[in-house]
């Protein structure tokens, strides 16, 4: 920007000098963890779940929020913290093997909703990296391609991404458009995607296709160079311009005759189903994530409030606060609760995408209805990034809409319901 095109701020008569002696009040401590377990569910973790959980938590506390607030106005990627949470060792969750962590599905959700109540763009980065990208070749890859990427993905040597959504087909995915078609000794891969979380960033994208039959599969498009000069026909935009997770990168994809070899097509994706199969797990992240920032925004109102005078007294001394606060707390409770049993399910083999998309419609609307109170009881100060409820605020708009909307997730538990499917 020029600077003829800079406003001039208008005179005060307050100098600059002034303006330093001048003591605004801060939040830092909002962010802080209050260890909210009012069911004492922590209990059902073992002791070696929860320190990995406990380790998250700390750096968290420590090394995310407060840095978090300056990323998210300057819409930047925190690049200083993958480093950090390469170190935690929770990148691969429940997968086993090859430089996987092995962690129980109980503690993975907990860990997604830790990161989630620091930073909803980490809470994101996660769920894109280790939540799909290398799910989805764990899940759906040969043993030599989990060999192949798994340990390198673990390590964060190498970063990951998911390409499924398309600019034209968002909630309707099914109607994928993007096609891979033989060449030879390899695939070539046209289309486009959208909303692509990492996918400026990673060195790894997982592509979602239609083959020459018209099959679904996913293929591994790898920049060897990085992703700073991706392959011959690769072409990623940053989305920019979002109200939400602005720590995080979001893409625009255009395909253009991108060539991969025939083994970089996952063995194991071969229909819709597959795909089902990894979005089933990554909503049940998803709806942890929510969570994460419902306890967020629960912990900060009462801190606050516990802290904040009016009229002589603390704000927890009044019974609209209390009120509020006990609502809140029943709303995080009960999302606890859901989460658990959920990912108890999943240990037992019986979860299915109807658990996980009621998780995700009860989850989002809840901590949408607790940012929102927490936002109330902070007055003028919920709407400052240094008290960090306007930024779990704004970035639960977000958590509400991806991996599915509340309206496709109501339709999915409807179906589930009544036997008769109201999308086509």
């Amino acid at each position: 920007m020029s600077n003829e095109t800079v406003q001039k701020i208008p005179d005060t008569g307050i100098s600059e000098g002034k303006l330093e002696n001048i003591e605004f009040p801060i939040g830092d401590d909002l962010a802080q963890s209050r260890a909210t377990d009012f069911y004492s569910l922590d209990e059902l973790l073992p002791e070696s779940e929860r320190i990995v959980r406990d380790r998250v938590r700390a750096w968290v506390d420590t090394r995310v929020a407060p840095i978090a607030n300056a990323y998210w106005e300057a819409a930047r990627f925190p690049v200083e913290l993958v480093r950090g949470y390469a170190q935690l060792g929770i990148a691969g969750g429940s997968l086993t093997g090859d430089g996987c962590p092995g962690l129980s599905y109980l503690a993975e959700g907990m860990i997604a909703a830790e990161l989630a109540r620091g930073d909803g763009s980490i809470a994101t980065f996660n769920a894109v990296h280790s939540g799909l990208a290398m799910t989805t070749i764990g899940m759906l890859g040969s043993l030599e391609q989990r060999a192949k990427y798994l340990p390198r993905m673990a390590a964060c040597e190498t970063l990951g991404a998911f390409a499924l959504t398309e600019p034209a087909h968002g909630s309707d995915v099914v109607a994928l458009e993007t096609r891979a078609r033989r060449d030879g000794d390899h695939w070539v891969l046209d289309g486009q995607k959208r909303w692509i979380g990492n996918g400026t960033v990673a060195d790894i994208v997982v592509v979602w296709a239609r083959d020459d039959n018209g099959n679904v599969g996913a293929f591994v498009v790898e920049h060897p160079d990085g992703a700073e000069n991706p392959v011959s026909g690769y072409h990623a935009k940053r989305i920019v311009g979002k109200a939400a997770n602005r720590g995080v990168w979001q893409a625009q994809i255009q395909l253009c005759g991108v060539r991969v070899p025939l083994d970089a097509r996952l063995a194991n994706a071969r229909s819709w189903d597959d795909t089902n199969f990894v979005l089933a797990k990554s909503r049940q992240t998803v709806a942890w994530e929510a969570l994460g920032h419902a306890i967020a925004a629960y912990e900060a109102a009462l801190t606050y409030a516990l802290r904040r005078e009016q009229f002589g007294r603390p704000l927890a001394r009044f019974q609209l606060i209390q009120d509020k606060l006990s609502h809140m707390l029943s709303d995080v409770t009960g999302m606890q609760l859901m989460c658990t049993r959920m990912s108890q399910l999943q240990a037992e083999g019986r979860v299915s995408i109807e658990h996980a998309a009621l998780a995700k419609l009860n989850t989002g609307d809840a901590a949408r209805r607790v940012c929102q109170m927490a936002r109330d009881i902070l007055g003028g100060n919920g709407i400052l990034l240094d008290h960090h409820v306007a930024r779990h605020h704004a970035d639960i708009e977000a958590v509400y809409t991806y991996e599915g909307t509340d309206s496709i997730q109501s339709l999915i538990v409807g179906r589930a319901i009544t036997g008769l499917n109201a999308f086509r």
